[in-house]
């Protein structure tokens, strides 16, 4: 068994020596452990155990506005004796980078007043000042900052030596491996029930750190610490609530998927297998979009603070630390093109036209040598500004350039970054990259034409009309090509022995509209036949793996094959594969995929949990191929795959799109599904819609009723007024006078539905 990470709650009775955990782990656990009970909730984990009589109930969560994480236990006596416990609290600290000796510099004290342990790193220099301490309800009995004198020589958290002293050393200082451990007795009579706090945070000095561990150091604090937590998720992720025919589907879309998406990606960035705490450009930018009906603050919140991180040339930081601005430079051709991106899918959902006219200072610092290809830094503020409208109009120039084939140079790399090879020398294209700059170049013509820029919308349509044409001869007979390499090697080529087919080339090319109805089907055909395994219950991102060719893509070919990026199900492309089915109008398709692709069902034996190894309420960004590992996943909460199931299930499938003051309801739908429900708060006011298939039908709106009175699907009126509003929908041939929803996203230039 690999081992836990740096903290546990361990407890021990007094009288009998007897050691046991408060979680699962990290301790061994006997064959007559008894049953565990965890219950993992939006913004807490509870476990529940009862061991030598004793039963403890642990809830974890962190607070809603500090800095500061509570595990609140409570012990009860079930015994007919009194019992002396104690409860010891283990914690190592970081204060620094994950770098070799750091912790070294850490230096740690217990304040004589309340007992608290206190850690700071005078040498981290992006924190100085700040005070981390590990506090609890009552004062301990004793204590240590020593991590060696915990665990003893060869010791771990699975066998500490301190358990097996009377108390604990009393060292703290400087020059020790650091940690931070509490013991606190715990008396109990016979069915008496006591509740332990046990803090750990940081404050941004001494002074702050103390006042926090007072503030919250008593039961009555960290109950209503819990409080507030639970509510303001239940708020946000209680805004849309959905009832299908498919369980699996009702319970990953209702919570999960957007507690994934901010939880791991907005606010902590960060997962098992993703400690760094940066933003993404492109990656946040994708994972606000889910935003638009919950939490469209955030969503326009984080379109200004990308906005930010934009050099005057009009290329952006690939990723940066929020603290600091520090981050790196890159010639990665698709970051900077998701901001008009998402800007256009928000102006859509919210008519929000203000949010262009916001200034946002550029960034500036030197560009990258023509022999460069990233560099790390901290750029300065340039002495020009510009509105959020100006930052999209000078990402998509920054964009316009081309490579011998007509189409958009690849650089190292485009939304796949292991390709970092194929146009590293400046001459390579990207077939994907294409089809994404046409559908930008689309929706956003609309919003310079708005704005008064007739020339500049007029050039940028002719540019999508002249790319088109280049993207059509990047046809391979069955499929789109992928990419082509600096010396005009084309990759996802059916000559090719390696990586033939790429999944995104072909789902763009129907998520952008660009592409001929006719070769769009095709290419999908081919994603069916080649892509989609069933057997396996995956989508492949591309086959057959790198492996023995020759030629270099990048770092894709480090990756065994089948596992990640080469040849695995990278989650994130399966999704767009199963958008393409349903823009297609293949709803028995989409949402079989949907179910296959849904964590739930990876986990519902004994079987399949041994097989695919995650966790089943979220989305892992893999799930591999390789013939050792098939069926198994990897990289999960990390993942923007979240955010776009979470559309793929409300937007594509259920055809819910908020559209300003107004929205539409499209839905694409297996024909066994009779109908389903969407429960909408919109401020105070609640919408209940109710769709009915009659005619199990897999698309199409024949009547829609709010309140009474027919609407037009695509235009129903969106008000805040705090009343209850239902809305009764029936799928079948739309009414002659209804104009039927196009298959993709309609334009918005007013914050208003618009034919394509």
């Amino acid at each position: 068994m690999s081992e836990f990470g740096g903290e546990a709650v361990y407890l021990r009775d007094e009288e009998l020596g007897n050691v046991w955990g408060a979680t699962p782990g990290p301790l061994p656990r006997p064959r007559d452990d008894g049953r565990w009970v965890t219950r993992h909730g939006a913004g807490v984990t509870r476990y529940a155990h009862s061991a030598h009589g004793v039963t403890c109930e642990l809830a974890v969560f962190v607070h809603a506005d500090e800095p500061l994480k509570l595990s609140w236990a409570s012990l009860t006596n079930h015994t007919s004796v009194p019992r002396r416990l104690s409860v010891f609290a283990y914690n190592e600290w970081a204060l620094c980078p994950p770098r070799a000796g750091e912790h070294r510099f850490v230096i740690t004290e217990q304040d004589p007043g309340t007992g608290a342990v206190l850690a700071r790193n005078p040498y981290n220099s992006d924190f100085p000042g700040r005070v981390a301490f590990v506090h609890a309800s009552q004062p301990p009995a004793s204590a240590t900052g020593d991590r060696l004198e915990f665990l003893g020589r060869n010791g771990s958290l699975r066998r500490p030596a301190a358990l097996a002293r009377e108390s604990l050393g009393q060292r703290f200082g400087a020059g020790l491996d650091p940690c931070a451990a509490l013991q606190i007795r715990v008396d109990l009579e016979p069915g008496e029930t006591r509740d332990v706090v046990l803090l750990l945070g940081q404050g941004d000095d001494r002074a702050h750190a103390l006042a926090l561990a007072g503030r919250f150091a008593s039961v009555e604090a960290a109950r209503s610490a819990l409080e507030q937590v639970e509510q303001r998720w239940d708020a946000m992720l209680g805004t849309v609530e959905v009832e299908t025919p498919d369980d699996s589907f009702d319970l990953i879309m209702n919570r999960w998927l957007l507690y994934q998406t901010v939880s791991s990606r907005l606010w902590g960035r960060t997962g098992f297998f993703q400690p760094g705490g940066a933003y993404g450009f492109r990656d946040q930018l994708q994972d606000v979009m889910a935003l638009g009906f919950a939490r469209p603050d955030l969503y326009r919140e984080h379109l200004l603070r990308c906005a930010a991180r934009q050099f005057t040339e009009g290329d952006a930081q690939h990723w940066w630390h929020e603290h600091t601005g520090r981050g790196v430079r890159t010639r990665c051709s698709d970051d900077v093109l998701w901001l008009p991106y998402a800007v256009a899918h928000y102006l859509k959902c919210t008519g929000d036209q203000a949010v262009l006219d916001v200034p946002v200072a550029f960034l500036e610092a030197p560009s990258l040598a023509p022999d460069e290809l990233e560099a790390y830094g901290q750029p300065g503020t340039a002495g020009q500004s510009g509105t959020l409208y100006e930052h999209c109009v000078r990402a998509i120039e920054r964009r316009l350039i081309m490579g011998p084939h007509g189409l958009p140079t690849i650089g190292t790399g485009d939304w796949n970054d292991g390709l970092n090879r194929v146009g590293h020398h400046g001459r390579g294209e990207s077939v994907w990259l294409g089809w994404f700059l046409s559908k930008i170049l689309h929706d956003f013509s609309g919003v310079v034409e708005a704005r008064g820029d007739v020339e500049r919308a007029a050039r940028w349509r002719g540019e999508r009309e002249r790319m088109g044409t280049m993207l059509e001869q990047a046809w391979d007979g069955d499929w789109y090509r992928r990419a082509y390499f600096d010396d005009g090697t084309p990759l996802g080529s059916a000559q090719a022995q390696e990586c033939r087919i790429d999944a995104i080339s072909q789902s763009w090319a129907v998520l952008s509209g660009a592409a001929p109805r006719g070769r769009a089907e095709r290419a999908m055909d081919a994603v069916r036949t080649q892509l989609v395994r069933r057997d396996a219950g995956v989508i492949q991102l591309l086959a057959p793996p790198f492996d023995l060719w020759p030629l270099d893509p990048g770092y894709i070919k480090g990756y065994v094959p089948g596992v990640r990026e080469n040849g695995g199900q990278y989650t994130h492309a399966a999704l767009w594969t199963v958008m393409a089915i349903a823009q297609l109008g293949s709803g028995d398709e989409a949402v079989e995929l949907f179910h296959m692709l849904n964590p739930i069902n990876h986990t519902r034996t004994p079987a399949d949990v041994e097989r695919y190894k995650a966790e089943p309420y979220v989305v892992a960004a893999d799930v591999y191929t390789h013939p050792a590992h098939i069926g198994r996943g990897g990289w999960t909460w990390y993942t923007g795959s979240a955010a776009w199931m979470y559309r793929l299930g409300l937007e594509s499938i259920l055809g819910l799109r908020r559209r300003g003051r107004c929205f539409a309801i499209a839905p694409c739908v297996p024909g066994t599904w009779d109908g389903f429900v969407v429960r909408w708060r919109h401020g105070p006011s609640l919408y209940e819609i109710t769709v009915k298939n009659p005619g199990r039908r897999n698309r199409g709106v024949a009547e829609a009723v709010l309140d009474g009175a027919r609407v037009e699907p695509q235009a129903i009126p969106l008000v805040d007024d705090g009343a209850v509003h239902r809305l009764r929908v029936v799928m079948g041939e739309p009414a002659p006078e209804a104009t039927p929803m196009p298959a993709a996203e309609s334009t918005l230039s007013f914050g208003y539905p618009r034919e394509r």
